[in-house]
């Protein structure tokens, strides 16, 4: 039997008076992934993470998260998840350990439980070297690992990262990268929001793009990529006459705006597969033509969030 969805929505509706927020969302997520929900400033990704985590109610629509419905249940639902927002929840004064031991009191897990949990889960984000220091002397990276370790205490089945690397340096950005993926590794699911596209490529199983309150797409990179034009051809010539014979070869007149004369530059719309770049190769070998550089550009996820997010909300077709 198929495992029921860690996540499950169905006409997820929010407005704040007259500004709706949400337009009937429906997804379900995959146990043991990540999700990464992709829109502007104000598409609503922080109303639906804490609409999930039960800190804000629904207007309309069913929600379950880890089996759970989020309006009847949402003691469960809490026991359930753990929630890292853009900016770190410590107390800044505690030090790691006593932030770690905080959270277990909240959760009731008792004395033994707490100290074993705090121990392990320190060794594992790379803290125990640090755990005796006030938080107010971590780096960027280092509280947002805490931060991240603390909302773990619990073992969740769920965890919620809402723009989780806002603000940190690359190096650490990637350090956290790193930390989902083991979470992943070991059965949690991952909703993440993001700002960083890379990001969204580098660690989601799925993607959706949220719009004007509503899914617009949804589905793997690969997928989502491919549902959007923009793949070209870039070739570079020896000379203003080779260009000018190549823009004639494949239909383009001279003041085609994919022919550069000053750059000796022609951009050639392309799905970027071998099999078009040999054809224009070949005929452009035939033309005696000389081609001194080439580049392949396929779209990548800036090109999918600029061409959903630049009009208004459209849904593309589904991905296949």
């Amino acid at each position: 039997m198929t495992a029921p969805p860690a996540i499950s929505l169905t006409g997820l509706g929010k407005a704040f008076g007259e500004h709706r927020v949400l337009a009937g969302v429906d997804l379900d997520i995959a146990r043991g992934s990540v999700f990464s929900l992709l829109g502007p400033n104000g598409a609503g990704k922080t109303t639906m993470v804490r609409i999930l985590a039960t800190l804000t109610a629904p207007d309309t629509g069913t929600i379950r998260v880890a089996g759970h419905d989020v309006v009847r249940e949402p003691d469960r639902v809490r026991a359930a998840i753990g929630v890292t927002g853009q900016y770190a929840a410590l107390d800044k004064v505690l030090t790691g350990t006593e932030n770690m031991h905080m959270v277990g009191r909240l959760l009731h897990l008792g004395r033994s439980e707490t100290r074993r949990r705090t121990t392990e889960l320190l060794e594992r984000f790379d803290l125990a070297g640090v755990a005796n220091r006030p938080a107010n002397t971590y780096s960027g990276g280092m509280g947002r690992r805490l931060d991240l370790a603390m909302s773990l205490m619990g073992r969740p089945e769920v965890v919620f990262l809402d723009e989780p690397t806002t603000g940190l340096d690359p190096r650490s950005r990637r350090e956290l990268w790193a930390v989902i993926r083991e979470l992943v590794i070991d059965g949690v699911t991952v909703f993440l929001t993001t700002q960083y596209l890379e990001e969204a490529d580098q660690l989601a199983d799925r993607i959706a793009v949220l719009h004007d309150g509503r899914i617009v797409a949804d589905g793997t990179p690969a997928e989502l990529k491919r549902l959007t034009p923009g793949g070209h051809i870039l070739f570079r010539f020896a000379d203003r006459a080779d260009l000018a014979a190549a823009a004639r070869a494949v239909g383009h007149p001279v003041d085609h705006p994919g022919t550069d004369p000053d750059e000796l530059t022609l951009q050639i719309p392309s799905d970027g597969s071998v099999a078009h770049l040999k054809q224009l190769l070949d005929e452009f070998t035939e033309l005696d033509l000389t081609v001194e550089q080439l580049g392949v550009h396929t779209p990548d996820l800036d090109d999918v969030f600029f061409a959903l997010t630049s009009r208004p909300a459209e849904p593309l077709p589904a991905a296949s």
